[in-house]
């Protein structure tokens, strides 16, 4: 959904919503709300008669909320042994040609591991918090679901538009994955995983390099994701992942989104292709 119109006012009339969800909801909200990816969604820490709680609002234009990705974190509910929300209760109603839906879930303590999808700043995360992220990741992959991230006629697509007809596009393995695993939905120190509104089938390896890919601008940190998960990554279905998911951050920069983060990913790809010739 395009927010990009009075950036002020549609932050009024998300908030104007969040309220509204927690009238419905009969719980009362603390503290400065958070926006998600340009101001589509709203979240806060809210409080009922005993206990905390998370509230979410996110709005689309009604032509577009529906699939799997709308009932994405209610139906990821189904997943164990991976840390994460749990939605509690949904809402939904329509403004005009707007679809709202508010999802009440349960709280997390900590803090995410960086405002921005795109890591910026170096982290300190225990040995714990990285065999946690990979044993849940190995939970989720084996997971069997009838959702899809992409298919293979968008995955030829994308690689026929940024790497020409020489690389072979055919996905030999798929597995489940989250799907937007980037730094904003970690949260440390004890690790979780948010926002599954996406989550899916997608090219084996597509989490681990989605992570790797997002965390090229600080080093050490993007050295580290490698380790963990090297012997996926370093792998010509991890190679093939990795490239893929440059083609969707490239597709984002080209709409405006860390834009500093372009030149690593163009070399990082040269790095890849050369790998793969």
């Amino acid at each position: 959904m395009d927010t990009s119109g009075d950036w002020h006012d549609y932050r009024t009339y998300m908030y104007d919503a969040l309220t509204k969800a927690a009238n419905y909801f009969r719980v009362v909200l603390h503290g400065n709300p958070t926006f998600g990816w340009h101001d589509r969604s709203i979240g806060s820490k809210v409080s009922g008669k005993h206990e905390k709680h998370w509230l979410r609002v996110v709005s689309e234009k009604k032509w577009w909320a529906q699939g799997d990705w709308w009932e994405g974190n209610l139906v990821s509910n189904q997943l164990k042994g991976i840390p994460k929300p749990y939605v509690i209760d949904v809402y939904e109603w329509e403004d005009g040609e707007i679809q709202l839906r508010a999802e009440l879930m349960t709280f997390v303590e900590g803090q995410v591991c960086s405002p921005t999808q795109e890591l910026r700043s170096h982290l300190d995360l225990s040995e714990l918090w990285w065999s946690e992220l990979r044993a849940s990741l190995e939970i989720l992959s084996s997971w069997q679901t009838e959702r899809t991230i992409t298919d293979q006629d968008e995955v030829t697509r994308r690689f026929l538009v940024f790497y020409g007809d020489d690389v072979e596009s055919k996905v030999t393995r798929w597995t489940t994955a989250h799907g937007d695993l980037h730094w904003a939905n970690l949260m440390s120190p004890q690790l979780t995983i948010l926002d599954w509104e996406g989550w899916g089938s997608a090219p084996a390896g597509y989490d681990a390099a989605t992570l790797y890919c997002y965390s090229l601008l600080i080093p050490e940190v993007a050295e580290r994701v490698y380790k963990t998960f090297e012997d996926i990554l370093d792998t010509p279905e991890g190679v093939f992942a990795q490239l893929y998911v440059i083609t969707r951050l490239l597709r984002r920069i080209d709409k405006g989104d860390y834009m500093d983060l372009a030149g690593p990913l163009h070399r990082h790809a040269r790095r890849l292709l050369s790998k793969k010739v």
